[in-house]
């Protein structure tokens, strides 16, 4: 398959101020699911297939956690994740998904995850970030897949020993992930998502091109199961020249068609490319191996509004067309705030669950 290229001429195309946006929220509309803990980036187990997975009256859910820190920025050194159940009634938590003991990093980013229901079996695959014992919180980005057996409480009972699954190659994808060290700088290989497509088993995940021309080199990164295990392939987006992160790729089926969305920030976007707003963007192509199209003709889904740009991140579109996504920057007309504002801003919570409509190459929000 041909990488698709995001290219500036297509984000040029939005216009300024002219995209749809997602309703404004409170923080009254996003309480914490556990007084103790920030959650963000989180998602449900899917079966294998790709569709919902419900289980005893609910969805499993695997969110990052950390303990509410003074800057909330700092949670992403010392992010693990966290099973819940999630019912009308509320949510449970269920604990940690994996012993410390266990975990291949010095923290754990995001993921996907399979259930088998019947065997009551999770496949999670997930990053591994830093190594263990680390001095300090590093760079490194690994993807891993581990099967967790499941209690009869839905609590994890049982692991295998984590395994290291796609290896990023330094040909097509990069390998020094460190960029500038700074917030928006860091090169990625990270957040794998399960699908599959034509009979055949894929990893998509947030990647960075190797020997690129240029500083925003996003992709989105792509592996397929073969007999002997996962194996790289060309990426399916290549955003080089617009943007350095397209981050928690996934794909969802709809009418004949495959959809492929990413998050991504406006300040990661390349300098001349920031009217561009933090949002859900995406491509669209008909089931088979036809070119990607951009939704809306530029890639831009959704945005925050305007007047609170950062009020939420880290969309993901599901099976029956819901979008869920974390509370971040709750109330505040600017991303970028001192620490002290921003602590008291970050929801560190579900947000909302928006829906979408898809029809062909076009995509908006159901009011």
């Amino acid at each position: 398959m041909t990488p698709f290229r995001w290219t500036p001429a297509h984000v040029a195309a939005i216009a300024e101020g002219g995209y749809p946006v997602a309703p404004r929220f409170t923080a009254a509309a996003a309480p914490r699911v556990v007084p103790s803990i920030d959650l963000w980036d989180h998602w449900p187990a899917l079966t294998p297939a790709g569709a919902l997975a419900p289980i005893d009256g609910g969805l499993l859910v695997i969110a990052l956690t950390a303990p509410i820190l003074p800057d909330p920025e700092a949670r992403h050194a010392v992010a693990r994740l966290r099973l819940f159940h999630r019912t009308a009634a509320g949510w449970r938590d269920l604990g940690a998904l994996l012993p410390p003991a266990l975990s291949p990093g010095s923290r754990e980013w995001a993921g996907s995850a399979l259930l088998d229901t019947a065997r009551r079996r999770l496949t999670l695959y997930f990053t591994a970030a830093g190594r263990p014992g680390e001095a300090a919180p590093g760079f490194d980005q690994r993807l891993f897949e581990c099967h967790i057996a499941l209690g009869d409480d839905l609590r994890p009972v049982d692991w295998t020993t984590p395994v290291e699954c796609v290896i990023p190659d330094g040909e097509a994808y990069e390998t020094a992930l460190a960029g500038g060290g700074e917030s928006g700088t860091i090169k990625a290989f990270r957040d794998p998502f399960h699908m599959r497509d034509q009979g055949s088993e894929w990893l998509l995940f947030a990647a960075s091109r190797a020997r690129a021309e240029s500083a925003w080199n996003g992709l989105v990164g792509a592996a397929r199961r073969d007999g002997s295990g996962w194996r790289l392939t060309a990426p399916w987006i290549d955003a080089t020249g617009v943007s350095n992160e397209l981050e928690r790729p996934h794909a969802v089926a709809h009418q004949g068609a495959l959809y492929l969305f990413w998050s991504t920030q406006r300040k990661v976007f390349a300098p001349e490319l920031r009217h561009a707003p933090t949002g859900l963007y995406g491509v669209v192509r008909a089931t088979g191996d036809t070119p990607w199209q951009p939704v809306n003709g530029h890639g831009l889904v959704f945005a925050n509004p305007p007047e609170a740009p950062a009020q939420a991140y880290s969309w993901q579109v599901l099976p029956d067309l819901s979008v869920w996504s974390f509370a971040d920057l709750v109330g505040l007309d600017r991303a970028a705030t001192p620490v002290g504002e921003a602590c008291r801003a970050f929801a560190g919570a579900p947000a909302p669950v928006l829906r979408l409509r898809l029809a062909g190459a076009h995509a908006a929000l159901v009011d």
